[in-house]
């Protein structure tokens, strides 16, 4: 696609831009001012801007030598399909490279990420502290697994019964 720039720093951002397009893609819901915090507290941040219109974030949380997350990874649906999404995520895993990698995502895009080399994990565990509605939402997507869920291997190991 012609006309889309990347940058990886976090100056002169519209940060009013950043809460739409997360708002949009159903990612989150923080003001304006929290998304600035938010992606200024970040170790390292993509966005991709067709001409001067921003249509894609995405941010790692990481301590700079061996560990790191990838967090609110949003693309303007035009734009999907084409490779700027896989783009902004290479971007990303440049900036944390040589460390290990986990990615939060939705439920619906774990196939994309699995294509990128990302492998599931059996044990990522976390504590949720939205709201009983949203928390619910997350349930119902698929975000959170039930209380006390034990993989078909997990039955009868005496360690899962704790």
């Amino acid at each position: 696609m012609n006309d889309i720039t990347y940058k990886t720093t976090k100056e002169n951002i519209d940060w009013q831009q950043v809460s739409d397009i997360l708002r949009r893609s159903g990612l989150s819901d923080h003001t304006v001012k929290e998304q600035e915090t938010i992606f200024t507290n970040s170790y390292a941040v993509v966005f991709v801007y067709h001409k001067e219109t921003l249509v894609g974030v995405g941010r790692a949380l990481s301590d700079g030598v061996c560990q790191a997350a990838i967090y609110n990874i949003a693309l303007e649906e035009e734009f999907q399909g084409n490779g700027t999404g896989k783009k902004l995520i290479n971007l990303l895993l440049d900036q944390v490279k040589g460390q290990n990698v986990i990615l939060y995502t939705h439920p619906r895009t774990v196939a994309l990420y699995e294509k990128m080399g990302f492998r599931r994990s059996k044990t990522a565990m976390c504590i949720y502290s939205g709201s009983e509605e949203s928390r619910s939402f997350m349930e119902r997507e698929g975000f959170l697994l039930p209380e006390k869920y034990r993989f078909v291997d997990e039955y009868g190991r005496e360690d899962m019964m704790r």
